[in-house]
């Protein structure tokens, strides 16, 4: 039976009890070796977009709702780099896009690519200090440190002041912070939830261990949105610039030390790599949508929705964006379909970051067919990790990628933590789903979709300072790679439904 079958009609699961949870788990760990691991997305879902013609309408939205034909062509016009060409590769990209069902493209939206915590956190507070009404926040991290108390400080200000303040947090992710850093926060008049509680006791909505909100997201009045890949931890405060020009490393054995580097080095004191976005315009009010759900299937306190949906505003600015969420209850991830589409329709180039990679079978195939028509496919993928066993299952793969003519590159000096990609300089995303079985079968995910070139270009300079502190990673030095990596990598391929 596949893990993810093709949609069907809409039918109403019975519950499964938490005991029956725990004692097949066991088994299906130990069988995972054995069965062939089915594609993460049904066939239909990819190949959706495939026959959609490069000139076919696209639908856009506005700050309005539904635009028309008319201003939809000037939304794309004003996206190009050379208006009133009869064809481009963005109208290709948009055609696609649009073909991938789901939530709208939304236009009229100002977005803002951010690097590192520290530029990241400082355009939060910046926004939490200027918020007039509300302030909603899901994370899967919120620790009780120097930055985590600076946000607790924050909101609980804020609330001070009258406004309302909502916070959603994982229980995996804040199974170390204290009980009573969230009670100061309720005792402050904070409205928090916490996200499918490890206790099976205290289960608002269902119970599955496995399953995680993983999306970082922070909406401010419903007018102005971040979301990526950051956590709030004091381990993304520090930049990842590197503070002198490292010397290189002689080039025969830069790529044999990415694949056992992070097995001897220690992890600490090593600063975190992130991407996030700041986006302003009426595509927020998707992503307060997104929120909302959620909140209301945790069974947090009832919230005035026209509180928080105001009428879309239009930003002075004219990307394109798509909110993506995806959840373990959907019958596959909307997130991962979309990158697929993209990569099966790349012509130049495929740029991605990437902090876990343990890909499918359907993902290499993807990558492996884009590079032998000819794409510019390159990975920038970690050298050292704070998951060890999700690296070796991700270099596991390595073999096949680089066989096909795919170029991977590792990243040094840092923990790589960004998830995103650029294709053909038009198709970018950010957001907090990685190229694994976690992200597209357990875990709520949040992504943005960019079209158009100015961001894309932005994205592309961005992937071209990280390819500075990258190593090249060769077939010749993986095949003659330690019989340890080759262990922990077959380790890794069984245990990857789980990692």
């Amino acid at each position: 039976m596949p893990l993810i079958p093709p949609p069907a009609a809409p039918t109403q699961p019975r519950p499964v009890p938490a005991w029956r949870r725990l004692a097949t788990s066991g088994l299906s760990l130990a069988l995972a070796a054995c069965a062939p691991m089915s594609p993460l997305v049904p066939a239909p879902a990819v190949a959706a977009s495939a026959a959609v013609s490069p000139v076919a309408p696209v639908a856009i939205e506005g700050a309005r709702g539904p635009v028309s034909a008319a201003r939809s062509q000037q939304i794309v016009e004003n996206l190009k780099a050379n208006p009133g060409q009869p064809e481009s590769i963005l109208d290709r990209h948009l055609a696609i896009e649009s073909a991938v069902t789901g939530s709208p493209l939304v236009a009229d939206n100002a977005v803002t690519l951010l690097q590192d915590g520290d530029a990241t956190y400082r355009a939060m507070f910046e926004a939490i200090a200027k918020a007039k009404h509300h302030i909603n926040m899901e994370t899967y991290i919120l620790q009780d440190d120097e930055t985590g108390r600076r946000f607790a400080d924050a909101l609980i200000a804020k609330r001070q002041q009258g406004l309302q303040v909502n916070v959603l947090h994982d229980s995996v992710g804040t199974i170390d912070t204290p009980a009573a850093f969230f009670d100061r926060l309720k005792a402050a008049g904070i409205r928090v939830v916490e996200y499918n509680p490890v206790n099976p006791l205290q289960a608002k909505s269902g119970w599955d261990i496995n399953e995680r909100d993983h999306r970082k997201l922070l909406v401010v009045d419903g007018e102005v949105a971040f979301l990526g890949g950051i956590n709030i931890s004091a381990v993304y405060s520090s930049g990842s610039a590197p503070k002198k020009r490292p010397k290189a490393p002689p080039p025969a054995a830069s790529a044999a030390s990415a694949t056992s580097a992070s097995a001897d080095s220690s992890n600490e004191g090593r600063p975190w790599r992130d991407t996030d976005v700041r986006i302003e315009g009426p595509v927020v009010a998707e992503l307060q949508k997104i929120f909302l759900d959620t909140w209301v299937r945790q069974k947090g306190e009832p919230l005035n929705t026209a509180d928080y949906l105001p009428a879309r505003r239009q930003a002075r600015d004219k990307h394109v964006v798509r909110a993506i969420a995806s959840s373990p209850d959907e019958s596959y991830s909307a997130i991962y379909a979309t990158l697929m589409s993209s990569i099966d329709h790349a012509e130049k180039e495929i740029l991605i970051t990437m902090a876990y990679f343990v890909p499918d079978a359907q993902l290499v195939g993807a990558l492996s067919r884009a590079a032998q028509r000819g794409v510019d496919v390159r990975l920038i993928l970690p050298r050292h990790s704070d998951a060890k066993l999700v690296l070796s299952a991700g270099r596991a793969q390595y073999g096949a990628l680089l066989e096909s003519g795919v170029k991977l590159y590792e990243r040094r000096t840092v923990l790589l933590h960004a998830k995103s990609a650029v294709i053909d300089g038009v198709w970018s995303t950010v957001g907090s789903a990685n190229l694994d079985w976690r992200s597209f079968l357990h875990n709520q995910e949040l992504n943005a979709v960019v079209l158009g070139d100015e961001f894309g270009a932005q994205m592309q300079k961005a992937f071209a300072r990280d390819l500075a502190q990258s190593d090249p990673v060769t077939l010749q030095a993986w095949n003659q790679r330690p019989l340890g990596e080759r262990l922990r990598g077959w380790l890794g391929q069984l245990l990857q439904y789980w990692l």
